[in-house]
């Protein structure tokens, strides 16, 4: 069977066994084995052996064609971490074989009885139907215990706010504690005294600073479950929780709390620090970006960064953090996104003065100065150019136009830059509109598609690595923006014209 760290992940909470008992249009009964279970997945299979294909967690579905040693069948499902078996009776089997029957009990495994008006396919629709079911509970128990630690941080008291709410949506005990194992503060019902020190001794592990320290970790003492969270901050202290039991969205919300007491724990930040997180714990209460930018000083310029992992893999919170300590930011998002994307904002640098107010690209007095942000083993990177933090929405895009960019030349590092030459000599709001009025006829999509094949110099295959799309989507997509602006994308004019105007976005 493989393990924890291989098996890929269930795609909802775990479903009750006695909750899929209960759905009586099944007419399932519960023959043999344990009355308590956890299933994962639903798996049909009429092989001898199916322990190759488990994952741990199935309801196994069978009618039994090949069974022939039963004793020997189910202590393999067992070893493969099976949850439950569900037989069907008929056409091969008039009844649950005895034998079978007798086996599961041995082995401690679930024994359904499937009776024959009863298709496998609608066992596994009925399954799905309640992880769904299951997954809206947790996501809107995620969410409404966001909401409560977001209120609670807004709070005159902050902190024991925080910790009242946690333990409270978590049902056990939330404890800031530091370095040395000292409670800060404390919220819910104490723990027996062997658990809390138990607690304590995990919470000095997370503590630890240096090369290898874990962020947290978990434990269980005498039916306690134990988790510890090393905060932010440079002050050594851990959020530490003991709860009777513990639920899939817990370490969810345990995440929430550590971001909102990493940044209103930290008692000795400086000037410039205490801005920032201040700014961070008002976007986590719903500010808008404008209004939290000033609080983001100095104002600019900023670069924003995308970054992939050139070999494919999903990039972890520890290694979104070095790329971004390699780049001088503590300004990472690691991301959840579908495409691995990590995210840097790097702040101006040291000795980086401000732009002045009234001044713009194209009246400062120096020229802009290209990305000085090296290549790094191992990522492809995109750049943005210095931006005003008014604009880092526009840099965010062209961060992520130019990581395509590089993905599609193969190339590790693509700079976005600002219009120099003769361009940045066309005043910006007259190039601005006739960019507009050029590019008016295209939709976002065609337009992105026409600036990336252009940026690409009319490669498909590389337009289309960078789109993420078929090389016949993009065949189409030029063709119905030649179409539509009434132009020959042959032409050298035509293209520099419009290149100059998808600039201008």
């Amino acid at each position: 069977m493989p393990t924890p760290t291989t098996a890929p992940q269930p795609p909802a909470p775990p479903i009750p066994l006695t909750e899929l008992l209960a759905s009586k249009e099944l007419g399932l009964r519960r023959i043999a084995g344990p009355a308590e279970a956890e299933l994962l997945w639903v798996h049909t299979s009429e092989m001898a052996d199916p322990y190759p294909y488990l994952l741990g967690g199935e309801l196994l579905l069978s009618a039994g064609v090949l069974l022939t040693d039963p004793d020997h069948y189910v202590a393999r499902l067992v070893e493969a971490g099976a949850a439950a078996l569900g037989f069907g009776v008929r056409p091969v089997y008039e009844a649950v074989p005895e034998a079978l029957v007798q086996a599961c009990d041995r082995h401690g495994l679930p024994l359904l009885e499937v009776p024959p008006e009863t298709p496998f396919t609608t066992i596994a629709r009925a399954v799905w139907r309640l992880m769904a079911q299951a997954r809206h509970r947790e996501l809107r128990r995620v969410t409404r215990a966001q909401q409560a630690l977001a209120t609670a941080a807004a709070r005159p008291d902050p902190v024991p706010a925080v910790l009242h709410q946690l333990a409270t949506r978590l049902g056990g005990r939330a404890v800031l504690l530091t370095a040395r194992g000292e409670e800060v503060h404390a919220a819910g019902r104490r723990p027996p005294p062997e658990a809390v020190a138990a607690l304590t001794r995990l919470a000095r592990v997370v503590a630890r600073e240096g090369p290898g320290s874990p962020a947290s970790a978990t434990d269980a003492h005498g039916g306690t479950h134990l988790a510890a969270y090393a905060l932010g901050g440079g002050e050594g202290l851990v959020l530490a929780l003991a709860t009777r039991q513990r639920e899939s969205g817990d370490h969810t919300v345990a995440g929430i709390a550590v971001v909102l007491l990493s940044l209103l724990a930290a008692p000795h930040q400086g000037a410039d620090a205490a801005d920032r997180s201040a700014a961070l714990v008002r976007l986590l209460l719903g500010a808008s970006p404008e209004e939290v930018a000033p609080l983001l000083a100095p104002t600019g310029p900023w670069t924003v960064i995308h970054a992939r992992r050139t070999d494919g893999t999903t990039p972890d919170g520890l290694t979104a953090g070095a790329l971004g300590a390699s780049l001088g930011s503590a300004l990472v998002d690691a991301g959840r996104n579908d495409d691995d994307t990590v995210r840097v904002l790097l702040p101006p640098t040291a000795g980086e003065a401000p732009p002045q107010e009234g001044a713009n690209e194209e009246t400062a007095e120096e020229p802009p100065q290209p990305s000085t942000v090296p290549p790094h083993p191992g990522w492809t990177l995109g750049v943005s150019a210095p931006t005003p933090l008014a604009a880092l929405a526009s840099a965010d895009l062209r961060a992520a136009r130019a990581l395509a960019h590089a993905e599609a030349t193969r190339t590790p590092l693509t700079a976005d830059t600002r219009a120099t030459g003769l361009a940045a000599l066309i005043p910006p709001d007259q190039a601005a509109a006739h960019a507009r009025t050029l590019l008016a006829p295209l939709t976002p999509p065609l337009a992105d598609t026409l600036r990336c094949w252009l940026s690409l110099h009319g490669s498909w295959d590389r337009t289309a690595v960078a789109l993420s799309v078929h090389r016949n989507t993009v065949r189409q997509r030029i063709g119905r923006c030649a179409q539509l602006l009434d132009v020959d994308l042959n032409d050298m004019d035509v293209r520099t014209e419009l290149w100059f105007a998808l600039r201008q976005e």
